[in-house]
């Protein structure tokens, strides 16, 4: 699988309890900081209706959903760059996920403490920002330290990371987040990558807020949608109590309370499609009568590198890909069908797989 997304934000802002509800998986969720200080992972099914659809027309015994994994990381505060409530910690846990998903407190609850006094998600936002900023500027000063020396002895490749390096110090320096920084053409990326810098990881926004604002929203919550716009950046709106209470009833009665409050599916789904989203990623489909599954790849991937995520030997000899779009696999009904109308396409390793391809590989090793 091996795309994970970070659960971040300030302590007592519902980080926990949202994690709780997507993964069902109880975990401590107290009213003091601090609470997470090991990150708990959960593994979590990526809702796709035509999974089941699918599933249903090969009368498929098996059906397997991708996948995506959340990490509960705990809260940050101010100084965490400097090792403030166990900041540093902390932050390395965030280096090792792909996508941030930042959970920003937008209800009041007198019983709810904020580590700030009052909430204020401008302000939350900003101090978390600061503190990832603050951490790769000294993950760069560092690197700057080595490349210097080794930019001395006049190699080409060393004296273009060293200018670049020094061109990224100034931006984090201005307060601007390492994913603003663009590379000069041409230049290798692997250094970039090495740094596993924190501002550069794409950040997806959610404001936690209470059943009766759910709907209708609020003065918080408007302040961070312009705040997400500003920055292109998705935001999702969740009452984290809710999802909760979702989480821990029997799938038929999750429907029924689903429509007591006129929603069409649990906050969260929206937020996991969102998270899929934000990291470029799309499914195709293997289907049959003994599994039908969804398989996760990156936007723009060739049949290849989507034939090796079934299994090494598919994508090491790869003959060519027999593809369905999922649209005629629907209106066909079944492989077969969509064989005999010539709506299943051979493709060989130069093709692009589409999100929704239903495929079968065909392979020599």
């Amino acid at each position: 699988m091996g795309f994970r997304c970070g659960i971040v934000g300030l302590p007592n802002v519902g980080k926990s309890t949202i994690f709780n509800a997507l993964t069902a998986a109880a975990i401590q969720a107290e009213n003091y900081p601090f609470c997470t200080i090991e990150p708990n992972v959960g593994i979590v099914p990526v809702p796709d209706e035509r999974l089941d659809v699918l599933a249903g027309l090969a009368r498929t015994k098996v059906k397997v959903p991708t996948q995506m994994e959340f990490v509960d990381i705990a809260g940050l505060v101010q100084g965490a760059s400097k090792g403030e409530g166990l900041g540093n910690q902390f932050l390395g846990h965030i280096r090792q996920v792909d996508a941030i998903i930042h959970v920003v407190r937008c209800f009041e609850d007198d019983h709810i403490i904020h580590v700030d006094g009052h909430v204020d998600p401008l302000r939350d936002v900003e101090v978390i920002a600061t503190e990832l900023m603050l951490a790769d500027l000294e993950t760069v000063e560092k690197r700057l330290i080595k490349t210097r020396s080794q930019a001395k002895s006049g190699n080409k490749q060393f004296l273009a990371e060293l200018q670049a390096l020094e061109q990224l110090h100034k931006v984090l320096d201005a307060g601007q987040p390492a994913h603003s920084f663009t590379l000069p053409e041409g230049q290798d990326t692997r250094f970039l990558r090495e740094l596993c810098l924190l501002s550069a990881k794409p950040v997806l926004y959610v404001a936690n807020v209470h059943e009766s604002e759910l709907t209708t929203g609020n003065a918080h919550v408007t302040a961070l949608k312009q705040l997400a716009a500003a920055e292109g950046a998705q935001l999702v709106c969740i009452a984290g109590a809710i999802e909760q209470e979702l989480s821990q009833l029997p799938p038929e009665e999750q429907q029924e309370y689903l429509q007591e409050l006129n929603m069409t599916e649990p906050g969260l789904h929206r937020l996991i499609k969102a998270g899929y989203s934000l990291l470029g990623l799309i499914t195709f489909f293997t289907v049959g009568e003994k599994e039908t599954r969804a398989w996760t790849i990156s936007q723009g991937a060739k049949a290849p590198a989507a034939a090796g995520k079934i299994h090494s030997d598919f994508e090491r000899g790869f003959i060519r890909a027999e593809v369905i779009a999922y649209k005629d696999y629907l209106a066909c009904g079944s492989e077969a069908a969509a064989r005999d109308k010539g709506l299943m396409r051979s493709e060989g390793k130069e093709y692009i797989v589409r999100d929704g391809d239903c495929i079968l590989f065909r392979f020599n090793v």
